[in-house]
């Protein structure tokens, strides 16, 4: 009976231990998934912020452009709401991913360059596609492919790839534990809430507009809104740069 008793106590001991395993297992897999999910969350908020400081830079880069070469004081929006042009967000998200791999400044700036004009030519080609306008047109310039690209302008985003280097990538080393905040946090998810929703509207009202220039009629209740407020003197004071083109104008 000693024995059957001895037994026992050792088996509850086991299924003691067995538990306690499988808690501790369960709790440092817990753990584990809390600390990923984290870090997935707070590559997201950089990588937001990012294309935020990006786009910003690129709606000022614009405004000094045309106020160097033309004399005249343009503004240049990408967006309905803000002073944001997308294309340079992209291009700061690409420079950052490019400037955690590479340090030089030669390979950065060759990198730069070739990223710069792939992204300029997608975004140039989709805009055509999904909106038939363009907002920029190198067709004069010298080595231009399609007039969506051309050599000088990918030598700038080169250029700007190697500042981002010397100057923004350090900089934002500075400022990345700040944005992980609760306050910062909080007011990163309201912005974030914000930016769909100005993406969306953006591309519905430029949709729209190609629409009623092809003099389709607003098929519901949305486009009517849309066509009540964001009418054509209103995009195309926003979007004071594009031209519409016929599919095959700019390859």
């Amino acid at each position: 009976m000693a024995k059957n008793c001895q037994k026992g106590t050792s088996l509850v001991a086991k299924m003691v231990l067995s538990v306690a395993t499988l808690v501790y297992l369960s709790e440092e897999f817990m753990e584990r998934k809390k600390v990923q999910k984290r870090t997935i969350i707070n590559f997201i908020i950089k990588i937001f912020w990012i294309f935020i400081i990006g786009s910003v830079f690129g709606f000022f880069a614009e405004m000094l452009y045309t106020l160097v070469y033309s004399r005249t004081l343009q503004i240049r929006q990408g967006l309905i709401y803000g002073p944001f042009i997308q294309v340079y967000g992209v291009g700061a998200i690409a420079y950052y991913i490019l400037v955690s791999k590479v340090k030089t400044p030669k390979e950065v700036f060759i990198y730069g360059t070739v990223m710069g004009g792939v992204l300029e030519y997608l975004f140039s080609f989709f805009q055509e596609i999904f909106f038939g306008t363009i907002s920029w047109d190198y067709s004069k310039f010298f080595l231009n492919l399609n007039g969506r690209i051309c050599l000088l302008y990918c030598v700038y985003w080169g250029i700007i790839a190697i500042i981002f280097l010397k100057i923004v990538y350090p900089w934002l080393q500075r400022l990345e534990p700040l944005i992980y905040k609760k306050s910062i946090r909080i007011f990163t998810y309201f912005f974030m809430i914000f930016m769909i929703f100005d993406i969306t509207i953006s591309c519905m009202a430029a949709s729209r507009q190609e629409n009623r220039h092809k003099n389709i009629p607003p098929q519901n209740s949305v486009d009517e809104f849309l066509d009540k407020t964001y009418p054509d003197e209103v995009l195309d004071k926003i979007y004071n740069n594009k031209r519409e083109v016929n599919f095959g104008d700019v390859p």
